[in-house]
């Protein structure tokens, strides 16, 4: 084995170590991957750094644009809305039309999107219904999964593939619709997965749906006064520290001749001021001992504040609050919202709330008044499992947005515009004619995904360049070569599954195509069925919840747990590397 063969295969192995342990960020890691390349002198940088430029990258943040103008028009809500009314109330006709609406969602636009802008839809049906949400959460997920390999743009995957065929030259690349048939095929086998066997291995978690049966807040819930003597008269609500010190939460204040208020950490206490406080008995009989707090009587949280109301909120794929606990957030003072309880890694947490780090798939219990709802539902860090308020949209610019899109996808299926520059036209026409504006455009791309395909792709061209993805190949076709190119199909599904549950999907994809495409050449075959199977394969995320965005998105607000995924997940992965075996071959002849 030569030395370039060495170093490209221990920095993959590098690579793959921090990507699994997730020491570093993968966007971190991927830079890292460029720099070692350069350094190494494996690819110059022109080579390393042209992967920012490539047009599966442009491709990537266009449709994470066009994502978001679908979602700020409300076209995505609307057809979430619609759900209900077309299954009606029987269980597995809902999850029928849950999965086909995902599935078909993602064929067009971002998955992880399309599960953000379902999820509280889908927990709306849970909680009408009562059906738990952990019935419905992971078939969203999976149909998204799956319904992302019906279009060139449905998943990065597929983006990447096309791009990499397209660099051999002498090899003919993936059309728009060329993953259709197949893609129908694999989201067709997963909804019949779900509806048959898989609905009878989810979980039954948080029966009923409802928020107070989800989440075991504590029930004491009291009203005290403050006594003239008291020593809090004159301080702020900040400065008696009921929240850092006792673990107590103010949820309302009421003063003579005044109407219930937000009770902000700014708010100056007086004589005769009455807190509704909830927390544990103890602490609270503690607390109105030492500073003189007379007991007015207990009350419903929710009866007694006809004002206020419970919702849960979760952060957004892209917040840049993540792992930042809510006293740093100064999280009440900010946005006026009280935390009664947080699902954090699988388990429910009532106490010492402000110094949990919050993290993406984590659900959150609030109390707070409809117009500071209403501002964290507008807020790009935070998304509310609720059903979807279409009126907050842009609902007058969806049939522009329809045209857009339509016309973006005609052109890039009669092959008039290559995708990368018809994408970014379509991204472009709807931030001119006001559909998005240019702040939301770059929220709307996940930046670190962007980072992670620039970073990986230069590895791929290495692995080429040096004979390294070849010396894999030839390593799969010794192994399983002889048993003919269906052999090879299914061993390079498995291995790019099995990849793909422990990296990213893209980075999974970077680092198989070469090697598909080298062992279709090995054995003589044109290389794009097995291309096929491998980008397939990358997008069957199914046995953890690491394995992909949208798997932790559902994690938090389904109450599921790290098993509950590869129970489902495995027996979904098997029959997919049945179907992909047999029937990718039939598509896409040897």
């Amino acid at each position: 084995m030569a030395l370039e063969n060495i170093l490209v295969l221990s920095i993959l192995a590098g690579a793959m170590v921090l990507f699994v342990t997730e020491k570093v960020r993968v966007d971190v890691v991927a830079l890292l991957v460029l720099l070692a390349l350069i350094l190494t002198g494996l690819i110059s940088s022109r080579e390393a750094f042209a992967g920012f430029s490539s047009p599966a990258v442009i491709t990537v943040w266009a449709v994470f644009i066009i994502s978001g103008a679908v979602y700020q028009t409300g076209i995505a809500d609307m057809l979430a809305v619609r759900m209900l009314q077309v299954a009606g109330p029987r269980p597995q006709w809902i999850l029928a039309v849950i999965m086909l609406t995902a599935g078909v969602m993602s064929a067009f636009m971002n998955n992880v999107g399309a599960v953000a802008i379902l999820m509280p839809a889908v927990l709306s049906i849970s909680r009408q219904l009562r059906i738990p949400p952990s019935k419905l959460l992971m078939p969203l997920a999976f149909a998204a999964l799956l319904g992302g390999n019906m279009t060139l743009i449905g998943t990065p995957p597929n983006i990447l593939a096309a791009e990499i065929l397209e660099d051999y030259g002498h090899i003919e690349s993936f059309g728009f619709f060329d993953f259709t048939p197949t893609g129908i095929l694999v989201l067709g086998a997963g909804m019949a997965y779900m509806l048959l066997f898989g609905r009878y291995l989810l979980p039954e978690r948080t029966p009923g749906g409802e928020l107070l049966d989800e989440y075991p807040v504590r029930p004491y819930v009291t009203e005290v006064q403050v006594t003239a003597e008291s020593s809090l008269v004159g301080k702020t609500i900040a400065e008696t520290q009921f929240g850092q010190q006792y673990g107590l939460n103010i949820l309302r204040l009421r003063r003579a001749n005044l109407p219930n208020q937000y009770p902000t950490g700014r708010r100056v206490l007086a004589a005769e001021d009455v807190l509704l406080i909830e927390g544990p008995l103890e602490t609270l009989l503690e607390v109105s001992q030492s500073h003189g707090l007379q007991s007015v009587g207990t009350a419903d949280p929710l009866a007694a504040n006809s004002d206020l109301q419970l919702a849960k909120i979760g952060l957004t794929p892209r917040s840049r609050f993540k792992g930042r606990s809510l006293i740093q957030l100064d999280f009440r003072q900010k946005y006026g919202v009280s935390v009664l309880a947080i699902r954090h890694s699988g388990k429910v947490l009532v106490d010492k709330l402000g110094n949990i780090p919050i993290e993406f798939g984590d659900a959150l219990l609030v109390q707070t008044t409809a117009d500071k709802l209403e501002l964290l539902r507008k807020n790009p860090n935070f998304m509310i499992l609720d059903k979807p308020r279409l009126e907050l949209k842009r609902t007058a610019k969806a049939p522009l947005t329809l045209a857009i899109l339509l016309v973006t996808l005609l052109v890039i299926t009669v092959g008039w515009l290559d995708v990368a520059t018809m994408m970014l036209m379509g991204a472009v026409s709807l931030v001119l004619f006001g559909v998005i504006t240019m702040d939301e455009a770059y929220q709307s791309i996940d930046w670190q995904s962007v980072f992670l395909i620039a970073g990986m792709l230069p590895l791929g061209m290495a692995m080429e360049q040096t004979g390294t993805a070849r010396l894999l190949a030839d390593y799969l076709v010794g192994g399983i070569g002889e048993w003919g190119p269906v052999a090879v199909l299914a061993g390079l599904f498995l291995l790019t599954a099995l990849l793909t549950e422990v990296i990213s999907n893209a980075a999974a994809t970077v680092l198989m195509i070469p090697i598909a495409i080298d062992a279709a050449l090995g054995i003589g075959v044109d290389p794009r069925p097995l291309v096929m199977a491998t980008v397939i394969a990358a997008s069957t995320s199914f046995m953890l919840p690491v394995g992909h965005q949208v798997n932790v998105i559902i994690y938090g607000p389904g109450g599921y747990k790290f098993s509950d995924y590869a129970r489902v997940g495995v027996g979904l992965n098997l029959l997919l590397l049945v179907l992909v075996t047999l029937t990718v071959p039939l598509f896409w002849p040897f």
